[in-house]
């Protein structure tokens, strides 16, 4: 008896972080990413550039976010036509101690290639002379694809999320001292805020994704994917895809004032019901 008692108050204790993530905590600092930048110019269209478009919609979301929630603060990985590291983005979320972390990025599909023949060549082989086939390869870099699509964390780099929020503890949890090296709990604990992050990042993306389709645009949903820009930070994130930049349709959308509008206003409508549900 004494030893079932013992289990449950070791499950209570190991506990309560989750739920006390889970059952809200204000969502105060937003680091929004503006995807690539400098010399990493990211997706190609056919006049514009990913790393723009990325800070164009960014630079947007900020100003809405801190005009209509003044209670929240927004914290950039750059405002400018430069490259952070991934390593350096991770560092401006966690030494912020951040709430949410929000990548914003425009797709793009591989480029497709076909091979067209284009008659006969006589070449040289030993003695003989032989003819040979020739083909022109051609890249097709345009596609039909359009819409949005919102990625979390896949599994393959969870145990890197789980250093960061061993790394940062103080900033995760309320109750310092909680995690303490070398203590077994700690590993549980961990874990437990891992998976709490992961459900929030979900819901996060859901509700940007749902925005997004009552605009009317395509919606691919939310999906899971080891991303590094992902993983070093101690706290919900997720990476949004805007729209397909080597659709000419789409890029041409994502360039003008009503797709970027529409673009921020989507992504601004899923945070605040985000930070809604969360707080309540």
């Amino acid at each position: 008896m004494r030893i079932f008692l013992l289990l449950i108050a070791f499950s209570l204790t190991i506990s309560a972080p989750f739920t006390a993530i889970a059952n809200g905590k204000k969502v105060i600092k937003i680091v929004l990413d503006a995807g690539h930048g400098g010399t990493d110019i990211g997706a190609r269209g056919k006049y514009s550039q990913e790393k723009n478009i990325a800070l164009a919609v960014v630079l947007r979301l900020g100003k809405i976010l801190s005009d209509s929630m003044k209670d929240v603060q927004v914290i950039y990985t750059r405002t400018t036509d430069e490259y952070p590291s991934l390593k350096d983005r991770h560092e401006i979320a966690n030494r912020a101690n951040a709430d949410l972390f929000i990548a914003v990025h425009v797709n793009s599909t591989a480029d497709k290639i076909t091979k067209v023949f284009e008659g006969y060549r006589t070449v040289k082989k030993g003695k003989k002379r032989v003819k040979q086939r020739v083909y022109k390869i051609i890249r097709h870099h345009e596609t039909a694809a359009h819409g949005t699509e919102t990625y979390v964390l896949g599994l393959k780099r969870n145990s890197q999320k789980e250093d960061a929020i061993g790394e940062y503890s103080e900033n995760v949890t309320d109750e310092p001292g909680l995690m303490k090296e070398d203590d077994p709990q700690t590993a549980i604990i961990i874990a437990q805020y891992s998976q709490a992050f992961f459900k929030r990042s979900v819901s996060l993306g859901s509700d940007i994704q749902r925005q997004f389709a009552l605009q009317g645009r395509p919606d691919f949903g939310v999906k899971q994917k080891s991303l590094e820009v992902l993983a070093g930070s101690a706290m919900p994130g997720v990476l949004v895809e805007i729209g397909f930049i080597n659709n000419p349709q789409e890029e041409d959308y994502l360039n003008s004032e009503q797709g970027l509008n529409e673009v921020t206003r989507a992504i601004y409508k899923g945070i605040k019901a985000y930070k809604t549900d969360v707080e309540k």
